[in-house]
């Protein structure tokens, strides 16, 4: 089988091999299961995505995102409805989409996993019906953290992401929103809400204890205004895998959501930030995806 291998040379807070180690280690472990091995590096945002469809174009039945979430769904958003199937070798600041497939942080296992490992399909959300997402999407604060760490000169990896929430936490307005889900209409001041494929953002940060990748739905979980201390006291739960749905935090099953907003509503997508309209529309499309997996 030919596998294209792509590498994002800037992701994740730090790097301890160079791009041609990388590459090295890749034809090594690859080539030992009898892979024939293409190696690109990425430039610019949006080149995974177009290698990843001109190797899907060519016939390439494995293509491997070596990269954090942003990496990987590029990739995946260029292999989804097709047969080529998605490996993984994590190399972001938070990983969440290969923790919750179990793959080795370590690019040697996780190499490993992407040779010998099981196919298996995975469900995957869309936004507005052209923006996909395979571990998490999310409006709210944690579409401006997603912006904030988007950006070159930030801090990557978990003290980063802290860095940015304790410091937009205090001093950020939760806004009204209008979800339409499940056959009814609510009214939410929310400080963000989650529509989560995954377990979790990343870091073992489980937003949605109870996703699962390939149930053919999404978890809605929305995080109501509320004391900074009372957010402060669930911390502990997120990490843990203990969120329940309690006060100031609703979580529900879902296929379909609308959000409605009086103004632009800024999301991210596996933590690519974006901007819709005042509305958004969220699916999913159970089961497009092959993805390898422990």
């Amino acid at each position: 089988m030919r596998a294209l291998v792509v590498i994002n040379p800037i992701s994740g807070p730090r790097r301890h091999r160079s791009i041609g180690d990388c590459t090295a280690l890749a034809r090594d472990v690859l080539g030992r299961h009898r892979f024939t091995v293409d190696v690109a590096v990425t430039r610019a945002r949006g080149d995974a995505r177009e290698l990843s469809a001109q190797a899907r174009a060519s016939g390439t039945g494995l293509v491997i995102a070596w990269g954090g979430d942003g990496t990987i769904n590029e990739v995946g958003s260029a292999l989804v409805r097709s047969d080529t199937v998605l490996g993984i070798v994590p190399g972001g600041s938070g990983n969440g989409l290969a923790r919750d497939l179990g793959i080795p942080l370590e690019p040697e296992p996780a190499l490993e996993v992407v040779a010998t490992g099981r196919t298996r399909r995975i469900d995957s959300g869309r936004i507005d019906g052209h923006t996909w997402f395979f571990n998490v999407a999310g409006v709210g604060l944690d579409a401006l953290i997603a912006r904030h760490i988007a950006r070159p000169e930030s801090q990557r990896g978990l003290a980063g992401y802290a860095r940015v929430t304790f410091g937009e936490l205090p001093w950020y307005r939760p806004e009204p929103y209008e979800i339409e889900c499940n056959g009814r209409t609510e009214a939410h001041r929310a400080l963000f809400i989650a529509f989560a494929n995954s377990r979790q953002y990343g870091n073992d940060a489980q937003i949605a204890p109870t996703a699962r990748l390939d149930d053919g739905q999404l978890d809605l979980v929305v995080v109501e205004a509320q004391a900074l201390w009372r957010i402060v006291m669930r911390i502990p739960d997120l990490f843990k895998g203990r969120l329940q749905p309690g006060r100031g935090l609703q979580m529900e099953k879902m296929s379909s959501a609308v959000v409605r907003a009086s103004h632009p509503i800024a999301y991210h997508a596996d933590g690519e930030p974006g901007v819709g309209g005042r509305s958004l529309t969220v699916t999913v499309e159970p089961q497009t995806l092959f993805v390898r997996s422990l």
